[in-house]
Protein backbone atom coordinates (compact mmCIF):
# COMPACT_ATOMS: atom_id res chain seq x y z
CA UNK A 1 0.00 0.00 0.00
CA UNK A 2 1.63 3.29 -1.01
CA UNK A 3 -0.43 5.65 0.87
CA UNK A 4 -1.31 5.46 4.94
CA UNK A 5 -4.44 4.43 5.89
CA UNK A 6 -4.23 7.13 9.03
CA UNK A 7 -2.49 9.89 9.67
CA UNK A 8 -0.39 9.55 13.15
CA UNK A 9 -0.92 12.48 15.00
CA UNK A 10 -0.07 13.36 19.06
CA UNK A 11 -3.01 14.98 20.67
CA UNK A 12 -2.57 17.33 23.77
CA UNK A 13 -5.34 16.09 26.15
CA UNK A 14 -4.86 17.21 29.52
CA UNK A 15 -7.98 19.35 30.92
CA UNK A 16 -9.97 17.86 27.80
CA UNK A 17 -13.26 16.30 28.53
CA UNK A 18 -13.05 12.54 26.50
CA UNK A 19 -15.86 10.23 26.61
CA UNK A 20 -15.11 6.63 27.76
CA UNK A 21 -18.17 4.26 27.43
CA UNK A 22 -18.31 0.74 28.49
CA UNK A 23 -17.10 -1.31 31.72
CA UNK A 24 -14.80 -4.19 32.37
CA UNK A 25 -10.96 -4.88 31.39
CA UNK A 26 -10.82 -3.32 28.08
CA UNK A 27 -12.55 -0.21 29.41
CA UNK A 28 -10.46 0.15 32.69
CA UNK A 29 -7.25 -0.25 30.02
CA UNK A 30 -8.63 2.98 27.65
CA UNK A 31 -9.46 4.66 30.88
CA UNK A 32 -5.58 4.43 32.23
CA UNK A 33 -4.11 5.16 29.32
CA UNK A 34 -6.71 8.54 28.49
CA UNK A 35 -5.91 9.46 32.58
CA UNK A 36 -2.13 9.44 32.05
CA UNK A 37 -2.68 11.96 28.95
CA UNK A 38 -4.45 14.05 31.39
CA UNK A 39 -7.50 13.66 29.85
CA UNK A 40 -10.77 14.08 31.83
CA UNK A 41 -12.93 11.13 31.41
CA UNK A 42 -16.43 11.92 30.71
CA UNK A 43 -20.00 9.83 30.22
CA UNK A 44 -22.01 9.93 26.87
CA UNK A 45 -24.31 11.93 28.49
CA UNK A 46 -21.88 15.00 28.45
CA UNK A 47 -20.76 14.35 24.82
CA UNK A 48 -21.29 18.11 23.81
CA UNK A 49 -17.80 18.60 25.96
CA UNK A 50 -15.85 16.33 24.41
CA UNK A 51 -14.08 15.68 20.58
CA UNK A 52 -13.09 12.12 21.12
CA UNK A 53 -14.83 8.72 22.07
CA UNK A 54 -13.29 5.77 23.49
CA UNK A 55 -15.95 2.58 23.52
CA UNK A 56 -15.92 -0.90 24.81
CA UNK A 57 -18.39 -3.09 23.59
CA UNK A 58 -21.72 -1.16 22.93
CA UNK A 59 -21.52 -0.59 19.30
CA UNK A 60 -24.97 1.41 19.53
CA UNK A 61 -23.19 3.92 21.31
CA UNK A 62 -20.76 4.65 18.92
CA UNK A 63 -23.06 4.76 16.32
CA UNK A 64 -24.89 7.75 18.51
CA UNK A 65 -21.50 9.41 19.53
CA UNK A 66 -20.45 9.61 15.44
CA UNK A 67 -23.78 10.86 14.60
CA UNK A 68 -23.12 13.70 16.84
CA UNK A 69 -19.99 14.44 15.40
CA UNK A 70 -17.60 12.82 17.42
CA UNK A 71 -14.31 11.10 16.36
CA UNK A 72 -14.74 7.35 17.90
CA UNK A 73 -12.65 4.54 19.31
CA UNK A 74 -14.08 1.36 18.91
CA UNK A 75 -11.79 -1.35 20.99
CA UNK A 76 -11.42 -4.44 18.99
CA UNK A 77 -13.20 -3.31 15.98
CA UNK A 78 -11.25 -1.42 13.87
CA UNK A 79 -14.01 -1.35 11.02
CA UNK A 80 -15.77 1.34 13.37
CA UNK A 81 -13.33 3.19 14.76
CA UNK A 82 -12.29 6.70 13.17
CA UNK A 83 -9.11 6.57 14.91
CA UNK A 84 -7.11 4.15 16.69
CA UNK A 85 -4.49 3.78 19.94
CA UNK A 86 -1.00 2.82 19.49
CA UNK A 87 1.53 1.10 21.54
CA UNK A 88 3.66 3.29 23.14
CA UNK A 89 7.33 3.92 24.62
CA UNK A 90 7.29 6.36 27.10
CA UNK A 91 10.69 8.50 27.63
CA UNK A 92 9.03 11.86 28.43
CA UNK A 93 9.14 14.09 26.45
CA UNK A 94 9.94 11.45 23.67
CA UNK A 95 7.00 8.86 22.87
CA UNK A 96 7.44 6.55 20.07
CA UNK A 97 4.15 5.22 18.62
CA UNK A 98 3.68 1.85 17.51
CA UNK A 99 0.31 1.31 15.57
CA UNK A 100 -0.90 -0.87 12.56
CA UNK A 101 -4.51 1.04 12.13
CA UNK A 102 -6.10 -1.63 14.39
CA UNK A 103 -5.20 -4.87 12.05
CA UNK A 104 -3.05 -6.57 14.61
CA UNK A 105 -2.62 -4.82 18.19
CA UNK A 106 -0.38 -7.60 19.40
CA UNK A 107 2.36 -6.88 16.69
CA UNK A 108 2.29 -3.12 17.57
CA UNK A 109 3.15 -4.66 21.36
CA UNK A 110 5.67 -7.05 20.16
CA UNK A 111 7.55 -4.01 18.40
CA UNK A 112 7.18 -1.82 21.22
CA UNK A 113 8.29 -4.47 23.58
CA UNK A 114 11.49 -4.47 20.83
CA UNK A 115 11.92 -0.45 21.07
CA UNK A 116 11.38 -0.87 24.92
CA UNK A 117 14.61 -2.81 25.28
CA UNK A 118 16.76 -0.77 22.99
CA UNK A 119 15.92 3.27 23.70
CA UNK A 120 17.65 4.24 26.32
CA UNK A 121 15.96 5.23 29.65
CA UNK A 122 17.90 8.62 29.82
CA UNK A 123 16.42 9.65 25.97
CA UNK A 124 13.61 12.33 27.73
CA UNK A 125 16.75 13.46 29.95
CA UNK A 126 18.39 13.97 26.81
CA UNK A 127 15.23 16.18 24.79
CA UNK A 128 15.29 18.24 27.83
CA UNK A 129 18.86 19.30 28.33
CA UNK A 130 18.55 20.11 24.24
CA UNK A 131 15.52 21.96 25.23
CA UNK A 132 17.08 23.44 27.61
CA UNK A 133 20.24 24.58 25.38
CA UNK A 134 18.79 26.08 22.70
CA UNK A 135 19.35 29.84 23.65
CA UNK A 136 23.09 28.67 23.86
CA UNK A 137 23.03 26.71 20.56
CA UNK A 138 21.54 30.17 18.84
CA UNK A 139 23.95 31.79 20.39
CA UNK A 140 27.15 29.74 19.24
CA UNK A 141 25.48 28.82 16.04
CA UNK A 142 23.84 32.14 14.79
CA UNK A 143 22.62 30.30 10.99
CA UNK A 144 19.69 27.88 11.57
CA UNK A 145 21.93 25.23 8.89
CA UNK A 146 24.82 25.28 10.86
CA UNK A 147 23.01 24.84 14.45
CA UNK A 148 20.63 22.05 12.21
CA UNK A 149 24.14 20.19 11.33
CA UNK A 150 25.74 20.33 14.00
CA UNK A 151 23.09 19.13 16.62
CA UNK A 152 22.49 16.36 13.45
CA UNK A 153 25.97 15.39 14.36
CA UNK A 154 25.89 15.24 17.37
CA UNK A 155 23.22 13.05 17.86
CA UNK A 156 24.46 11.13 14.68
CA UNK A 157 25.09 6.96 15.04
CA UNK A 158 28.82 7.68 17.12
CA UNK A 159 28.38 11.48 17.72
CA UNK A 160 28.52 13.21 21.19
CA UNK A 161 25.00 13.10 22.28
CA UNK A 162 24.21 9.47 20.35
CA UNK A 163 20.83 8.91 21.62
CA UNK A 164 20.98 5.54 21.46
CA UNK A 165 23.48 5.53 24.37
CA UNK A 166 23.22 6.68 28.11
CA UNK A 167 25.50 9.03 28.94
CA UNK A 168 25.82 12.20 30.63
CA UNK A 169 23.59 15.20 29.28
CA UNK A 170 25.16 17.91 30.83
CA UNK A 171 26.98 20.62 28.99
CA UNK A 172 24.96 19.51 25.72
CA UNK A 173 25.59 22.94 23.96
CA UNK A 174 29.58 23.09 24.51
CA UNK A 175 29.69 19.42 24.05
CA UNK A 176 28.20 20.43 20.08
CA UNK A 177 29.71 22.89 19.77
CA UNK A 178 33.32 20.56 20.55
CA UNK A 179 32.15 18.47 18.10
CA UNK A 180 31.23 20.98 15.14
CA UNK A 181 35.34 22.03 14.90
CA UNK A 182 35.73 21.68 10.92
CA UNK A 183 38.52 18.85 9.94
CA UNK A 184 39.31 17.85 6.16
CA UNK A 185 38.75 14.16 4.71
CA UNK A 186 40.02 12.60 1.36
CA UNK A 187 38.82 10.58 -0.79
CA UNK A 188 40.26 8.91 -3.53
CA UNK A 189 38.21 8.01 -6.58
CA UNK A 190 38.69 4.30 -7.75
CA UNK A 191 36.28 4.58 -10.43
CA UNK A 192 34.02 6.91 -12.16
CA UNK A 193 31.10 5.20 -10.76
CA UNK A 194 30.04 6.45 -7.32
CA UNK A 195 28.74 3.46 -6.37
CA UNK A 196 32.31 2.42 -5.61
CA UNK A 197 32.55 5.19 -2.94
CA UNK A 198 32.88 3.40 0.68
CA UNK A 199 29.93 3.79 2.92
CA UNK A 200 32.14 6.23 4.95
CA UNK A 201 33.17 8.02 1.97
CA UNK A 202 29.84 8.40 0.78
CA UNK A 203 28.77 9.63 4.14
CA UNK A 204 31.51 12.47 3.89
CA UNK A 205 30.40 13.90 0.67
CA UNK A 206 26.36 13.46 1.89
CA UNK A 207 27.36 15.85 5.12
CA UNK A 208 30.42 17.76 4.04
CA UNK A 209 30.08 21.75 4.30
CA UNK A 210 32.59 22.06 1.42
CA UNK A 211 33.82 19.99 -1.42
CA UNK A 212 36.92 20.90 -3.67
CA UNK A 213 37.78 19.06 -6.79
CA UNK A 214 39.97 19.05 -10.15
CA UNK A 215 38.22 19.80 -12.54
CA UNK A 216 37.99 15.85 -14.28
CA UNK A 217 36.20 15.06 -10.98
CA UNK A 218 33.10 13.29 -12.57
CA UNK A 219 30.11 15.22 -11.70
CA UNK A 220 28.08 11.97 -11.08
CA UNK A 221 30.70 11.51 -7.99
CA UNK A 222 29.70 15.60 -7.23
CA UNK A 223 26.01 14.77 -7.48
CA UNK A 224 26.26 13.00 -4.24
CA UNK A 225 27.32 15.96 -2.26
CA UNK A 226 24.98 17.97 -0.71
CA UNK A 227 23.15 20.36 -2.58
CA UNK A 228 23.67 23.39 -0.56
CA UNK A 229 27.31 22.22 -0.44
CA UNK A 230 29.87 24.91 -1.47
CA UNK A 231 31.67 23.54 -4.63
CA UNK A 232 35.26 24.50 -5.12
CA UNK A 233 37.02 23.92 -8.30
CA UNK A 234 40.81 23.86 -8.40
CA UNK A 235 43.55 23.98 -11.38
CA UNK A 236 42.10 23.09 -14.70
CA UNK A 237 41.96 20.17 -16.62
CA UNK A 238 45.53 18.45 -16.59
CA UNK A 239 44.43 14.36 -16.69
CA UNK A 240 43.40 12.40 -19.14
CA UNK A 241 41.84 10.04 -16.97
CA UNK A 242 40.18 10.51 -13.51
CA UNK A 243 42.57 7.78 -11.89
CA UNK A 244 44.75 9.24 -9.32
CA UNK A 245 42.39 12.43 -8.71
CA UNK A 246 41.14 13.22 -4.89
CA UNK A 247 37.96 14.98 -3.50
CA UNK A 248 38.73 16.91 -0.51
CA UNK A 249 35.67 16.84 1.80
CA UNK A 250 35.48 19.72 5.08
CA UNK A 251 33.31 18.57 7.88
CA UNK A 252 31.80 19.77 10.84
CA UNK A 253 31.12 17.74 13.68
CA UNK A 254 30.22 14.54 11.42
CA UNK A 255 31.33 11.47 13.68
CA UNK A 256 34.71 10.16 12.94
Amino acid sequence: MSDWPALPIFVRLSGRAVVLVGEGEAADAKRRLLERAGAVIVGEDRADEARLAVVADDEPAAHRLKQRGLLVNVVDRPELCDFTLPAIVDRAPVLVAVGTGGVSAGLAAAVRQRLEAILPAGLGRLAEALHAARGALRARFPETAARRRAIGAALASGGALDPMRDHDDSNVAARIAAGAAPRVEQIRLRSVDPDDLTLREARWLAQADRVTHRAEVPSAVLDRARADAVREQTGVAVHESWEGLTVDVSLAGVPE
